[in-house]
């Protein structure tokens, strides 16, 4: 999972968008896992999107291509956009591809950067054959591989600048099923029982609830930080109080050391927060404890430990005949 300094709203990616000059073919639009505020290269992405508006993705239809056609693009090109209180902002637009073109072709079965070069040539794309971008029979996701656990002295924090060494897919008919495979292709295994750590920030602690109680239907304890257990158990969730680092012994990181957590939902804000974090990091990563630092990763994780023992391979075309 990911550490970095919490960010507010949706991120949105339009990975990518084929122009001829006048006419404009959307390959896919990605919804990032986490919230906005990291750099696009460190998060998870989700095609289709699973969590925006029609209105939201009907906005961003139309400003794609009206962007596209403005600047006279031949070739691909793609955008960033933020999502927040009903808006959609755009972030960045680039005339060009990158290193998720590949995974976007993939999971929608559809050469994007050879259809690009054909495009630069002089073809248009009413001479291709172009499946509707809203049309999916599946789902794809993209994980990254960051290389902590090899540089142990790093900041565990992400924000702008990209620090994952590579990215992997995972391709289902479910959003859990398809983000387990990514997981484990990343090399994350998430556990199927056992303790799971959960501190979460004041702005977080409600919307927290719900989740704790889906760990809990999964058969997994909780143990939280004094604030967090006070609000958990005045919903009804049980949790275990423990110190935070710093507070007392034995704390979050005693635990982690005697092996007594399998997982850990933090989500930090402030100083003493980000103080706390990176010695949770850094025994996490020593240890090889899985860490979500979002509400909506959580959400994710849940349904893939889910979707456990329901794997199964096929072909990659065998999606596309779907």
């Amino acid at each position: 999972m990911k550490w970095w300094v919490r960010p507010s709203g949706l991120a949105i990616r339009c990975w990518y968008a084929l122009c001829d000059g006048k006419e404009v073919y959307i390959g896919g639009i990605l919804q990032h896992i986490e919230e906005a505020g990291i750099h696009s290269g460190d998060s998870a992405c989700v095609l289709p999107p699973y969590q925006i508006t029609d209105q939201a993705m009907e906005d961003i239809d139309r400003i794609v291509r009206q962007i596209a056609l403005e600047l006279e693009v031949v070739g691909l090109i793609n955008f960033q956009f933020a999502y927040k209180n009903q808006t959609v902002y755009v972030l960045e637009v680039n005339p060009r591809a990158s290193r998720t073109t590949p995974f976007v072709s993939k999971a929608r079965g559809v050469p994007l950067a050879k259809i690009a070069a054909q495009l630069a040539t002089g073809k248009s794309l009413s001479e291709f054959k172009l499946p509707d971008w809203e049309t999916y029979s599946h789902v794809a996701v993209k994980e990254v591989v960051l290389p902590f656990n090899k540089f142990p002295n790093e900041r565990v924090f992400l924000g702008p600048e990209m620090k994952s060494t590579g990215e992997v897919m995972g391709l289902a008919h479910s959003l859990g099923n398809a983000f387990l495979r990514a997981l484990l292709s990343s090399g994350q295994a998430l556990p199927e029982q056992g303790a799971i750590f959960i501190s979460v920030n004041e702005h977080d602690k409600m919307s927290v609830i719900p989740i704790a109680r889906d760990w809990i239907e999964l058969g997994f304890k909780i143990v939280a930080t004094e604030g967090t257990a006070r609000a958990l158990q005045r919903n009804g969730v049980p949790a275990k109080r423990i110190y935070k680092v710093g507070q007392g012994r034995p704390n979050v990181v005693d635990l982690i050391k005697n092996d007594e957590i399998q997982i850990i939902l933090n989500t930090p804000l402030g100083k003493r927060s980000r103080f706390d974090e990176e010695a949770i990091g850094r025994a996490a990563i020593r240890y090889g404890i899985p860490i979500i630092t979002t509400l909506s990763a959580a959400q994710a994780a849940i349904r893939a430990v889910r979707s456990k023992g329901k794997i199964s391979v096929c072909p990659l075309q065998a999606y596309y005949s779907k």
